[in-house]
C-alpha cells in the first residue's frame, strides 16, 4: 500500500539510453569482427586508435573543465569569506562607536 492509501502501479525505468548505447556498441563490435580481419582491420581503417585518442581527449578536457570550476569556485568562496570577515570587523567597529557615544551622551538602552 502506498503513502495515503494510495497503491502506485507505475515504474519509471531510467536505463533505457544505457541500453541503447550498450546495443550500439555490441553493433559496433559485430561490425569490425564481421570485416574478417579484426585487429589488422581496426588498425587499417583506424578506428581503434582514433577512438581511444578521442576518448582520452574528451576526459583530459572534461577532467580540465572540472578541475578550472573547482578552482574558480575556491576562489569565489575565499572572496566571499574575506568580505564576510571585513563586514563583521565593521559592524564591531560601529557598535563599538556606538557604545562610545552612549557613554559620552549618557543613554542606555538596555
Amino acid at each position: 500500500m502506498g503513502l495515503f492509501g494510495k497503491k502506485k502501479e507505475k515504474i519509471v525505468d531510467w536505463s533505457g539510453n544505457y541500453k541503447i548505447q550498450e546495443k550500439r556498441a555490441a553493433d559496433n563490435k559485430k561490425e569490425k569482427s564481421s570485416s574478417g580481419l579484426g585487429f589488422l582491420g581496426d588498425m587499417a581503417n583506424g578506428t581503434s586508435s582514433s577512438n581511444n585518442i578521442s576518448w582520452d581527449n574528451d576526459s583530459q578536457k572534461s577532467q580540465d573543465y572540472v578541475q578550472e570550476k573547482k578552482q574558480k569556485l575556491t576562489r569565489r568562496l575565499l572572496d566571499m569569506t574575506s568580505k564576510m570577515e571585513d563586514l563583521s570587523n565593521q559592524i564591531y567597529h560601529l557598535k563599538q562607536r556606538i557604545e562610545v557615544l552612549e557613554k559620552k551622551l549618557r543613554i542606555s538602552f538596555e
